[in-house]
């Protein structure tokens, strides 16, 4: 038997641990298990210490009841090949299945719930309902382990919730991705330099409000660079654009200006004359991003930025990294995105890669994840954390 920190004795007990198994499938498939191996290490060492673990998590979005779609199973097979032990499964979250699997549980044994989110509990805004499907989680464990950082940033019940009712600490991961993003806020190395991409401006406004303030160079791509493109004058034809933050942009401009911090937007584009499909085949072309075609999409930065963006990366001593910077899964438009990640694995200090589809990019693209230094798994998270948000399942194991 041995102790697990900030739980002490962990053996025989039942220990609840909050895990985020949120990896995309097709049909039963797992097709990134990321997440599922970032979950191993807390899982292991709790087992280890002799604990009887009980895993809840969420998979998509279902709404509030059963949907075979958002199954755990294919998820608790794969958590067993990385174990490489046993995992049982329970086909509910906290009815008869869940109750007997736990109580058939051994010292030192795992078993995984089904889909929390299959509960209208785990996600209400009534405290009430939450609370009450929280009091029937509770009911399954003895002490409380939160290790879903990428759920850390919603009061919900398994995250919220379980924790005012047990016996709690951090999980392994969850304090990892504090420790890294708390050296990204309070004390970056310099030059300090942030990286973000994906499709929309307004996804990143807090992000961006506030590293404004902190980063030396701030480099945008993906599809939200149209919009900053828009803001200095230039037509951006049919790519992806929100007119109603064309404003912001233009303040972030000349805020940026005014700082000193500076703001690197690419010198050319990749477009082409229709998004990728499976029925289209790309037939891409280079052009200056003051001078995108009517007809055309951007759909990545091109060679020339992607070069310029590596240049500015070689002497940062600080990286955080959040959004592709084209449509990545098309070989065609990936080469922004990988030339940025290979910039990111010579960086000589902290590299961060801010989770979500950066961390999908990277392992679809075949890098080899120990070259970066740390890869989140909580987009969202990692950017509320940067926004200087309270994240509520961070603050609930504090207080």
């Amino acid at each position: 038997m041995g102790s697990y920190p900030g739980l002490g004795e962990v053996g025989g007990k039942r220990v609840l641990v909050r895990s985020d198994l949120n990896v995309p499938l097709d049909g039963t498939t797992i097709t990134d298990d990321g997440r599922i191996r970032a979950s191993v290490p807390t899982i292991r060492a709790l087992a280890e210490a002799g604990a009887r673990v009980v895993v809840t998590a969420h998979l998509g979005r279902p709404k509030g009841a059963p949907d075979p779609a958002y199954s755990l199973a294919p998820v608790a097979g794969r958590l067993a090949e990385l174990l490489e032990a046993p995992v049982a499964f329970a086909t509910d979250t906290v009815g008869e299945s869940a109750q007997q699997v736990v109580a058939d549980l051994g010292d030192g044994q795992v078993a995984v719930l089904e889909n929390v989110r299959f509960n209208a509990g785990e996600t209400s805004k009534d405290e009430a309902e939450r609370g009450a499907f929280a009091d029937e989680l509770a009911a399954l464990a003895d002490a409380f382990v939160s290790d879903g950082f990428g759920v850390v940033h919603r009061k919900q019940a398994s995250v919220y919730d379980v924790a005012q009712r047990l016996p709690h600490t951090m999980g392994a991961l969850v304090r990892a991705e504090i420790d890294v993003l708390t050296r990204l806020t309070e004390t970056p190395e310099r030059p300090y330099v942030v990286v973000l991409g994906g499709s929309k401006v307004s996804d990143k406004l807090g992000v961006i409000d506030n590293l404004l303030g902190k980063a030396d160079k701030l480099l945008i791509g993906g599809g939200m660079v149209f919009t900053f493109l828009k803001a200095q004058g230039h037509e951006v034809g049919r790519s992806l654009l929100e007119e109603d933050q064309i404003g912001t942009c233009v303040e972030y401009l000349r805020r940026a200006e005014a700082s000193g911090v500076e703001i690197l937007l690419p010198s050319d584009i990749v477009v082409d004359s229709e998004f990728p499909t499976g029925d289209t085949r790309p037939e891409p072309i280079v052009v200056p991003a003051s001078n995108i075609p009517a007809s055309s999409l951007g759909l990545d930065i091109g060679p020339d930025s992607a070069a310029a963006f590596a240049a500015a990366l070689a002497d940062a001593r600080t990286v955080f990294w959040n959004g592709p910077m084209g449509v990545f899964e098309v070989p065609e438009f990936a080469g922004g995105t990988r030339t940025v990640a290979e910039a990111l694995t010579k960086v000589d200090g902290l590299s961060v890669v801010g989770g979500g589809d950066s961390a999908a990019a990277v392992r679809t693209l075949g890098f080899d994840e120990t070259a970066f230094g740390h890869i989140s798994t909580g987009g969202g998270a990692s950017l509320e954390y940067l926004e200087g948000k309270e994240l509520p399942g961070v603050k609930v194991l504090e207080d």
